[in-house]
């Protein structure tokens, strides 16, 4: 697989170019689909809740503990707690279920 890299890192700009450059001259009028406009207002979150997922549960030595903290941080964040709060709360449970669990 021996190759120009200047032709690979080229090809690479020019594909990402055009993912973010497509949409922008395609779509010129407003979106009055409310069905589409609400698709496209979720996809940032969910995005990055897909993303973020994985992440928790292979981060600590157990999944489990993971698991807790995601829904220790899940369960205040929707009793409308703040966020250093959710957070400190989430690092304290994974760390008492990672001293009992290994």
């Amino acid at each position: 697989m021996k190759g120009n890299v200047y032709v690979y890192i080229l090809v690479m700009a020019l594909v990402t170019y055009l993912i973010r450059m497509l949409p922008l001259t395609l779509i010129r009028g407003t979106i009055k689909s409310k069905f589409i406009r609400s698709f496209l207002y979720y996809v940032p979150y969910v995005t990055l809740s897909v993303m973020t997922f994985p992440a928790i549960l292979s981060a600590t030595a157990s999944p489990w503990s993971g698991l807790a903290g995601f829904v220790t941080a899940v369960g205040l964040s929707y009793k409308g707690k703040g966020l250093i709060f959710v957070s400190l709360c989430a690092c304290a449970v994974v760390f008492l279920l990672e001293l009992v669990l290994v």
